[in-house]
């Protein structure tokens, strides 16, 4: 059906962001606040920004790293938020607002990919948190941070690693290809089409695909191939039990924008037994904590040089 003239299309960024990320549930969504804290944190050790410098922000969503930078730093400095969704940006305007600190901030509707806007030599530090993912040149971005970089500033990113994700669904779907498993027994296909909705399950797939078309290794590459100097790479890999133990909620979060929740993909691809048979098997490992959860967080941090080499 074909939505109405005046009616626009939702927005997945802030739709995600407000709502799917936590499924709704004020307790779950702090805990998701504290570990974006966390990163943010990291993401702001890294551009080792100071008095009077001027910090663009790139996918600053709702404003988080910006505001936390301004908190950091003082009235001093500037920040030009950038993002693609103009409903997150209103909230980071009305944040700022509401801090008394709009008059630092600037509010740029832009993907990361088309920063033309913003001046060569302009920033003294750039950062992104969980957007440069979703881009598919990541090394073009990397090259337009480059650029926008007063000789010696820093770049400081923080970006979820998703190509195990999809390598396991690459992988369950090669041995489903290859043996037919006891349907009274094994739950493989189930899982597979569950992760299959949320990740591409082909090697076209995985490389076609913006939030799988990298590994930790190919962005610190592209950062050296873009001119950075003195990058600094970590991984960090965290397997937790602890996050979700409500099967409702563990059905309505998105692991990522892009992906429906498990209640959804349930709803459009299993019958009514499977569902049942699924549920059976999953909810006591969920709501016992026995499934773990990974996340994977790599943080790169470089230097343009003060005098660049040509």
């Amino acid at each position: 059906m074909d939505l109405p003239q005046d009616s626009a299309p939702p927005d997945i960024w802030f739709d995600w962001l407000m709502h799917r990320r936590h499924a709704d549930d004020a307790d779950f969504a702090q805990r998701i606040q504290s570990l974006v804290e966390s990163y943010t944190d990291r993401v702001l050790d890294g551009a080792a920004l100071q008095q009077g410098m001027t910090l663009v922000d790139l996918g600053a969503g709702d404003g988080v790293v910006g505001l936390r930078a301004i908190d950091r730093i003082g009235p001093s400095l500037k920040v030009v938020m950038v993002d693609i969704s103009a409903d997150l940006l209103k909230l980071a305007e009305q944040a700022a607002i509401s801090r008394g600190i709009g008059q630092q901030c600037t509010f740029l509707l832009s993907s990361a990919e088309s920063l033309g806007e913003l001046k060569d030599e302009s920033a003294d530090a750039v950062t992104t948190r969980s957007s440069l993912a979703y881009v598919a040149d990541k090394s073009a971005v990397l090259r337009d941070c480059f650029r926008i970089l007063k000789p010696g500033g820093r770049l400081s990113i923080a970006e979820p690693v998703f190509r195990d994700n999809a390598l396991a669904a690459a992988s369950m779907k090669m041995r489903l290809e290859n043996e037919v498993p006891d349907p009274r027994k094994s739950i493989l296909p189930f899982l597979y089409r569950w992760q299959s909705a949320q990740y591409p399950d082909t090697k076209e797939g995985i490389q076609n695909t913006a939030i799988t078309n990298y590994t930790e290794r190919d962005l610190l590459q592209w950062a050296q191939a873009a001119g950075f100097r003195e990058l600094h790479l970590e991984l960090h890999i965290s397997v937790t039990n602890a996050y979700r133990k409500s099967w409702d909620i563990f059905l309505d979060v998105s692991p990522h924008p892009l992906a429906p929740s498990l209640r959804t993909i349930l709803h459009e691809r299993f019958n009514s037994d499977e569902r049942q048979l699924f549920e059976a098997v999953l909810r006591p490992m969920i709501e016992s904590s026995d499934l773990p959860e990974t996340d994977r967080m790599v943080y790169l941090t470089a230097l343009k040089p003060s005098q660049i080499e040509h």
